[in-house]
């Protein structure tokens, strides 16, 4: 997983932050149960969201329980419980992802980074066999989303639909269980799901192009903007087109999600895709900018 999917912090209640590090750290127990304690190292925000989005639509209340940290045992937090198999899924998305990821940059990175996922693999392969074999589907849709971005990027007409395609068609996929056969659910979830993949493989592109751009990589921005423009967009100006890309995708986003009726954490995934989802572009866009320039 990517990891931009993520709550805008200032803007939560204590209560509500509370609730959030509880699936978060209830994620990251289950994982360690089902897949070892190195899986925990593909814990993400965007994994604590789909646990968190499975969860909201049941009935059943999730409970808590206080305990210490896995991770950090001198550390106490509150688990988030109940809904395992919403843990589980997300679990497994988790792992499979994460797996699959390692082993694209194996393929296409330089050496160092060639190397550190060399080093990586081997601890990934135990979660994804016991992943796949839980969830085969699961692990189709994931190996052909990275099967067809693989190809997209190597075509040359590539533009910033079609690059943002297949993770917007994985996610889309990924999310349509999470609707438990309600059809209502899943016409909203075919929205929501293929706009938020969309969403996430534009931000990670916008937050890549410096580094694509130096070592020659594809960014369907910097192929549109810089490469293929007489005049390319820089600065300012190419974050303000991005952002406008990016803005048009997270309106889609909003809208499907203002059609869904959540019985638990609805203010918090509120925050997230109303707050946290701009507040990221504005990090990536423009803060992260503006630090890099007074150095």
């Amino acid at each position: 997983m990517f990891g931009y999917i993520r709550p805008n912090k200032p803007e939560l209640l204590v209560k509500e932050y509370d609730l959030y590090k509880s699936a978060y750290c209830g994620l990251c127990k289950r994982m360690g149960k089902d897949y070892g304690r190195l899986s925990r190292l593909a814990l993400s925000y965007d994994g604590t969201f789909l646990a968190m989005l499975s969860m909201a639509l049941r009935d059943d209340c999730p409970g808590f329980e206080a305990g210490r940290c896995v991770a950090n045992p001198a550390k106490r937090c509150t688990y988030c419980t109940g809904h395992e198999e919403s843990y589980a899924y997300a679990g497994a998305v988790s792992v499979l992802t994460a797996y699959y990821k390692i082993k694209d940059d194996i393929k296409d990175s330089g050496f160092w980074g060639k190397l550190r996922s060399v080093c990586l693999l081997p601890f990934a392969v135990r979660g994804y066999h016991k992943a796949r074999k839980r969830y085969p589907k699961l692990d189709s849709i994931v190996y052909e989303y990275i099967q067809a971005q693989s190809k997209v990027e190597q075509d040359p007409q590539t533009g910033i639909d079609a690059a943002a395609e297949p993770t917007a068609v994985m996610l889309r996929k990924v999310l349509m269980p999470v609707a438990g056969g309600d059809q209502i659910r899943e016409a909203i979830f075919l929205q929501l799901g293929y706009f938020l993949g969309r969403w996430i493989y534009l931000i990670d592109a916008a937050d890549d192009i410096e580094k694509d751009q130096k070592k020659n990589n594809f960014n369907p921005f910097v192929k549109k903007l810089i490469r293929e423009r007489e005049k390319p967009l820089e600065g300012e100006a190419l974050a303000d087109y991005c952002n406008g890309v990016l803005n048009q995708t997270l309106s889609q986003i909003i809208l499907s999600y203002q059609l869904l009726s959540l019985r638990h954490f609805d203010t918090v995934i509120s925050n997230i895709l109303t707050q946290g989802l701009p507040a990221m572009q504005k990090l990536v866009l423009y803060d992260r900018k503006a630090k890099r320039e007074k150095v």
